[in-house]
């Protein structure tokens, strides 16, 4: 990056635009400055890479903000000019911009906020400092995968398992992750000049990030795998079982540690975080630990009275006596027949809903007739 521009100056807008003027004004530029686009101007390029990584920053609310502090605090001024030895801060080193040793961020400390080293690493990612953890080929964790699956209602009630197919990046089988074709040539890649980072300078900082013509690897094969199409990564599927906690709610998340996507240059896998999203049922509703289960019974159960059998979370079959008089909605407890969860267990909410038949027999009717005139109804 050119050092006598900020990244609101590369993209074109005032410090005070709206995120929304950002994208559209990000947008704009990527379409006239991609490279597909300008194969006969060389320069296009590096002006894409210039404009893309503005964006990655002021497009990301919480990075946007960093770096406006840190343009507050003074960290990014006299653009355009490099600090002389005598005004540079002890602790940074003595190469320019977009060398490796660009400005020892670690220490220098402005204001009590931490080294500078750390915070550009918040801002802009693990590769952002120009230290030995941007080096090329250095063991990087998997990113975390987070995915929301449906769970059934007993299942999620009870606890159980349930079977998910996960899609997930992996090292390519022909390649070995190299992504060069068996019997390739491999030459050191010019762009970077085999470091796998570039760096793009600001004032007295350099940012790296991830070389996007080796894409990190720092040399370039001869011809590319033909499987993974020089990527170094295949997308595989594996069939996960993933256990659901008795009393699981929706919004519950568990984190299955090493199951998601494989981690570079022998780094660790990442995480799988699952969120349960879980299904209605079609009898029984959720209340905290309570169940409540709706039981149809006709007019003459609900005015004589009756007993009804109803049936269990696990199964079993409990008779419940309906007292004559019952009213439609009247609940009726039955103890310890809910959800169990962290030694807890509600319990069982029969909820009574009275029925009335669509059509009666020329004997039923009469009797209703008669019945509702006993009691002083005239029709």
């Amino acid at each position: 990056m050119a050092n006598s521009k900020d990244f609101y100056s590369v993209l074109g807008v005032a410090s005070s635009a709206t995120a929304e003027d950002i994208k559209k004004q990000y947008r704009r530029m990527a379409k006239q400055y991609h490279p597909d686009a300008n194969q006969s101007d060389p320069k296009s390029a590096e002006r894409f890479k210039e404009i893309s990584e503005a964006y990655n920053v002021l497009g990301d609310a919480e990075k946007r903000k960093q770096y406006d502090d840190m343009r507050r605090l003074g960290a990014f001024s006299g653009f355009g000019s490099r600090p002389s030895a005598q005004s540079r801060p002890s602790g940074f080193g003595s190469t320019g911009p977009g060398q490796a040793g660009a400005g020892t961020f670690s220490e220098f400390d402005v204001g009590g906020i931490g080294g500078l080293g750390d915070l550009f690493s918040s801002m802009f990612g693990a590769g952002a400092s120009a230290g030995p953890r941007a080096r090329r080929g250095a063991p990087e964790r998997g990113a975390a995968i987070e995915k929301t699956i449906d769970v059934p209602f007993r299942v999620a009630a009870t606890g159980g398992k349930i079977p998910i197919e996960l899609e997930v990046n992996e090292e390519c089988a022909t390649c070995h992750g190299s992504g060069a074709a068996p019997g390739a040539q491999v030459k050191t890649c010019s762009e970077c000049s085999g470091r796998g980072v570039i760096s793009f300078g600001q004032g007295s900082f350099a940012v790296n990030r991830p070389c996007p013509v080796c894409l990190g690897r720092g040399s370039i094969p001869s011809e590319r795998c033909n499987t993974c199409k020089g990527s170094g990564e295949q997308r595989a599927k594996h069939t996960v079982l993933i256990a659901v906690p008795a009393g699981a709610e929706s919004g519950t998340k568990v984190r299955l540690k090493g199951q998601g996507a494989k981690g570079t240059s022998g780094g660790q896998a990442g995480d799988l975080v699952i969120t349960f999203a879980v299904a209605a049922d079609k009898f029984y509703r959720r209340d905290g630990l309570d169940l409540i289960a709706s039981v149809p019974i006709n007019i003459a159960q609900a005015t004589l009275g009756s007993r009804v059998s109803v049936k269990t979370l696990d199964g079993k079959k409990v008779a419940l006596r309906i007292p004559p008089g019952t009213s439609s909605g009247k609940r009726f407890r039955i103890a310890a027949q809910g959800i169990e969860k962290d030694g807890r267990k509600g319990d069982l909410l029969v909820e009574i809903t009275i029925s009335v038949p669509d059509t009666l027999t020329d004997a039923q009717e009469k009797a209703m007739r008669d019945f509702a005139e006993s009691g002083g109804l005239k029709f």
